[in-house]
């Protein structure tokens, strides 16, 4: 290096104390300013007439080239040079000119003092909504996916507007910029394209935002998210003081679920597989994939990051937990995704969910429910970040999951309004309520065009779909039959009629194997007692299963009788219990079994008329016998109802 070469001495940076000294005393410092930019700064953050630090890149007959940044170079030309240099060496200069064509000029300047600062570069960031192929843009976000292909690495990166996937090429199958991890937040610049009908992002260059910057960016990020998760402004389909401060509960969680899907965490539903928790699940899913294909460029993020699969059970079984933990677990290891957010519909609220809640925390799953039956806030609601129940609000579950989940997917995405009207009516009628709102409902679902007849269809259709479906989603048939999310009118009307008569076909064949089996006393109360033994007198492994049969089985003595009736069916470790007429409050009677017959293994709940036990095979009797005892004690209250009147 020449004798000229401005080097680093002690008046660059921060290696002299005596600036700092004169500025905690408050001392004005009026040396000049010589700007140290960022190996990524660009002409946008310089400045004519600024002064920069310089390094020689080479070195021509009528000056030398400089570079004071990766991208920003020019020319100083010899009659602006004071001394000899080699390529390397290092000085200050000025920018004088940046031409037409894009040729930048600097004059070399001698200072005796001067104070240095840092600049960073800061790049005209771009929205990912509205991203144009052909476009070289930066975008500043959180990396929400990293996943390795046989070629490039693939960052998904979430701003406010949405997310876009940011292809990353080192060598083929090779991890680029591995420095960069799930959450952090990064500027990442290149070349907008399209890859299979999806926009995508060919990185330049991908880069972690140092701390302080990465907060400030973050806490943009985060009160922008806030705005845009407010869900819509919409009223329940219906006038129903009952409902209004469950709206309430419900408009927290659709912030909740939208603000899930702007962040590019999939979503998994688990739901109860009968007519009233597919009326949940199928508008909450629809929702919740319009809404995610509006957040993301990827037309088939919808189907990468959301899940709805059944649950046989009406709460959260290991088993289930076993496979969503897993499946998770998996697609953060192949996909570099975020574990999910878990929405149990229909289920989720009792003292059973616990365990499978417990294995979830061992991850930091976030959980919300929405469910109406009877819950065990104290034990589910520290494990749940969300939980929207009737029983919260002094109703019951008269208010079923599926008229709640309707108002969900409204709030979420309310273009789908026209496709729900009907909804209500079938989870109403399929889950038996008796709630002052039905005749609104199905009034509602009339002027959509299903007559009450239609409904009742619809929902045996559902319950026949969902026993021969047992673990799968079977999305196309379940829309098609709900006729949410369905092409064509006459498919659901032809897929309708053929289940609902096999569906029927199937009870009456049932029903008639038992029949002669049903034994029958009259309790102190004044309340018919029917029991069945299922595994002695009923087809099994076929349509209609236990609780079906069971349900099946009391309606048809609650017609008959037009008095207060329990109907018990059981098997050999379990049994079906249904009341009308008599407040049975089968969760508490679940407690009580397992102080008075701890050996039995009692497990199981419900509502207040309506549930299901498990118990030990070898204290079947035992566990029966007591608890034909406490309904025999059990208050005879003729508004509870678990069943309607059908009209032949």
């Amino acid at each position: 290096m020449s004798e000229n070469t401005a080097g680093d001495s002690g008046t660059r940076g921060d290696s002299s104390p005596e600036p700092d000294a004169d500025a905690a005393q408050g001392t004005a410092d009026d040396r000049p300013i010589v700007h140290d930019l960022a190996p990524d700064c660009t002409r946008e953050d310089t400045e004519v007439g600024a002064l920069y630090h310089a390094e020689i890149n080479g070195i021509v007959d009528y000056g030398v080239f400089v570079d004071v940044s990766e991208a920003v170079s020019g020319l100083v030309h010899e009659s602006n040079l004071e001394g000899t240099y080699t390529v390397g060496d290092r000085l200050i200069v000025r920018l004088t000119d940046v031409r037409e064509n894009g040729d930048v000029a600097f004059d070399e300047v001698d200072l005796d003092d001067y104070r240095t600062e840092a600049v960073a570069h800061e790049p005209t960031v771009s929205r990912v909504r509205g991203l144009t192929p052909g476009d070289e843009v930066t975008v500043e976000g959180e990396v929400v996916q990293a996943k390795q292909t046989g070629g490039p690495t693939i960052f998904a990166v979430a701003d406010a507007s949405g997310v876009v996937s940011c292809a990353a090429f080192e060598e083929a199958g090779v991890r680029a910029y591995p420095e960069v991890a799930v959450g952090d937040m990064v500027h990442v610049s290149g070349t907008i394209e399209t890859r299979e009908n999806a926009i995508q992002l060919e990185v330049d260059s991908l880069k972690r935002l140092p701390e302080d910057r990465a907060a400030d960016a973050r806490e943009r990020f985060e009160s922008a998210l806030d705005e845009r998760a407010e869900p819509a402004d919409v009223d329940p389909l219906v006038e129903w003081d009952a409902f209004e401060p469950i709206h309430d509960d419900l408009r927290d969680l659709a912030r909740l679920l939208r603000r899930t899907a702007l962040s590019g965490r999939p979503l998994r539903v688990r739901h109860h597989a009968d007519g009233d928790g597919m009326c949940a699940a199928i508008p909450v899913q629809l929702a919740l994939e319009n809404f995610v294909r509006d957040v993301h460029e990827d037309p088939d993020a919808a189907r990468h990051l959301f899940k709805r699969l059944p649950s046989k059970a009406p709460y959260y079984e290991m088993e289930d937990v076993t496979r969503d933990l897993n499946f998770a677990l998996e697609g953060r290891a192949r996909h570099g995704q975020k574990l999910p957010f878990l929405l149990m519909l229909d289920n989720g609220s009792t003292e059973e969910d616990v365990p499978a809640y417990e294995n979830l925390a061992h991850y930091d799953i976030p959980i919300a429910a929405v469910d109406h039956h009877h819950p065990d806030p104290e034990a589910v609601e520290p494990l749940l970040d969300a939980h929207v129940n009737p029983y919260l609000h002094d109703e019951d579950y008269r208010i079923t999951t599926g008229m709640m989940c309707v108002e969900l997917a409204r709030l979420i995405d309310p273009s789908i309004t026209g496709e729900l009207e009907h909804v209500p009516a079938v989870a109403g009628l399929s889950d038996r309520s008796k709630a002052e709102a039905m005749d609104d409902y199905v009034a509602l679902a009339e002027s959509a065009g299903y007559d009450e007849s239609a409904l009742l269809d619809i929902g045996e259709a559902l319950d026949y779909a969902a026993h021969w479906l047992r673990y799968s989603e079977g999305k196309t048939l379940v829309n098609d039959a709900l006729n949410v999310g369905c092409d064509d009118e006459a498919r659901h009307e032809e897929l309708v009629e053929f289940l609902s008569e096999r569906a029927e076909r199937d009870v009456d064949r049932q029903l008639d194997a038992l029949d002669d089996h049903v034994e029958h006393e009259r309790l102190a109360s004044g309340a018919h007692l029917y029991r069945i033994d299922l595994d002695e007198y009923a087809h099994r492994f076929t349509y209609p299963a236990p609780g079906k049969t069971t349900g099946e089985l009391h309606d048809t003595r609650v017609r008959e009788t037009g008095d207060p009736v329990i109907t018990i069916g059981y098997g050999p470790d379990f049994c079906v219990l249904r009341s009308d007429g008599v407040r049975l409050d089968i969760p508490n009677m679940v407690t009580e079994l397992n102080d008075e017959l701890p050996e039995a293994g009692v497990s199981g709940g419900g509502h207040l008329v309506v549930g299901s036990i498990k118990f030990v095979k070898g204290r079947r009797s035992a566990v029966i016998e007591t608890l034909v005892e406490k309904m025999a004690e059990a208050e005879i209250d003729e508004t509870l109802s678990s069943t309607v009147a059908i009209d032949d």
